[in-house]
């Protein structure tokens, strides 16, 4: 018996022994990861509104939006912590009442006085872009986040440092928790967060909206205007005719005969993308002045200006633009106040002034 039991000891104490370590362990890793006594993660699920109309916005699955997450994001997008000074954030080159562009800006300048080279895009409806950037390097709102932070014209901070501010911060690993059960702030949750908040930034009540829903009537000159854009004779609707005001593609429009700055070549190195660049959003295109990706147009007058008259052919020009030979589509000065009277249906002021996008700060 006690040979049975010296043999049954020898055999299995080394396992026994090694599973009391691990129990161990694993006992004092979960006891050092805790929550504190009657502290529990439930965030609360946010409920996104789909306008009329609009097709489903996809949400990544690792990033579920919250009430918590987003109003942490919303945070994140104002506060300056994210810069290398703490003198710039996200909404210094996207404020609200210019439609999340750079106030009249043609290029935006960062913490050390530099100006970049292309024009700071509207954040409107970002939710539904499967592209960000002019030249489409970037294929998520999270991933578009990471960009700027380090960028040594823009915030010029590294994400150590950033992480390092956020820990440090008195508020934020509370509210990262609330947001991601979490406090050890990262940058891949910072980003999370920001994305979340965009996603939220829905332009739908335009007066064209109004109109689309039956709301109210567009003016003679509004419908003259409305039916220039949508048909041959304006020719703006091949890539701007989807409830978006947007294809979400590339295109060389005519800008240039020779390219300084390549656009999508300079991400895909596919010669056939000189000169093209993604198309934005016309909503709310009244507040979003300069205009085009280098900001050369001051006005609208001057964008159907170009349109009308000033194309230029080069190779890998869009086949959808027409009568290249001719500088344009030939508007007579009447379409082209038409067509700029249907343009400025387009605004959204309850988007510029809604409570829910503004500086949680101020």
């Amino acid at each position: 018996m006690d040979k049975n039991s010296g043999l049954h000891i020898g055999i299995n104490f080394p396992i026994l022994l090694g599973l009391s370590l691990t129990i161990l362990m694993v006992s004092c890793k979960d006891e050092d990861s805790v929550q504190p006594p009657g502290e529990v993660w439930d965030p609360t699920p946010y409920e996104l509104v789909i306008p009329q109309s609009f097709p489903d916005m996809p949400i990544p699955i690792d990033n579920p939006m919250t009430v918590e997450g987003v109003e942490l994001g919303r945070a994140l997008f104002y506060d300056p912590i994210l810069s290398a000074d703490n003198t710039q954030s996200c909404a210094s080159c996207h404020e609200p009442a210019f439609s999340f562009t750079d106030n009249g800006r043609r290029f935006s300048k960062g913490i050390d006085g530099i100006e970049g080279t292309r024009n700071s895009m509207p954040v409107i409806n970002a939710g539904w872009m499967p592209t960000l950037f002019w030249d489409g390097s970037r294929t998520s709102l999270e991933d578009q986040a990471l960009e700027p932070v380090t960028n040594p014209i823009e915030m010029h901070q590294t994400w150590p440092e950033a992480m390092s501010k956020l820990n440090a911060h008195p508020e934020y690993p509370d509210l990262f928790f609330d947001a991601f059960g979490t406090r050890d702030i990262d940058s891949t949750l910072v980003t999370k967060a920001i994305a979340q908040f965009e996603r939220t930034l829905i332009s739908s009540n335009s007066k064209y909206d109004r109109y689309f829903r039956g709301e109210v009537q567009l003016t003679q000159a509004e419908s003259k205007g409305f039916e220039i854009f949508f048909t041959e004779k304006g020719d703006c609707f091949h890539c701007h005719a989807t409830i978006l005001y947007t294809d979400n593609l590339f295109h060389n429009n005519g800008l240039d005969a020779n390219h300084i700055d390549k656009g999508l070549f300079e991400v895909t190195g596919n010669e056939n993308d000189i000169g093209k660049f993604k198309t934005p959003t016309l909503r709310n295109i009244e507040f979003t002045a300069p205009y085009m990706h280098d900001g050369r147009f001051e006005t609208l007058e001057e964008v159907i200006d170009f349109y009308s008259h000033g194309v230029q052919w080069s190779p890998t020009i869009d086949p959808l633009m027409k009568k290249v030979d001719q500088g344009g589509v030939q508007l007579t000065e009447d379409e082209k106040q038409y067509l700029l009277a249907f343009l400025k249906t387009l605004t959204d002021t309850t988007f510029i002034n809604n409570p829910d996008y503004a500086d949680p700060f101020k």
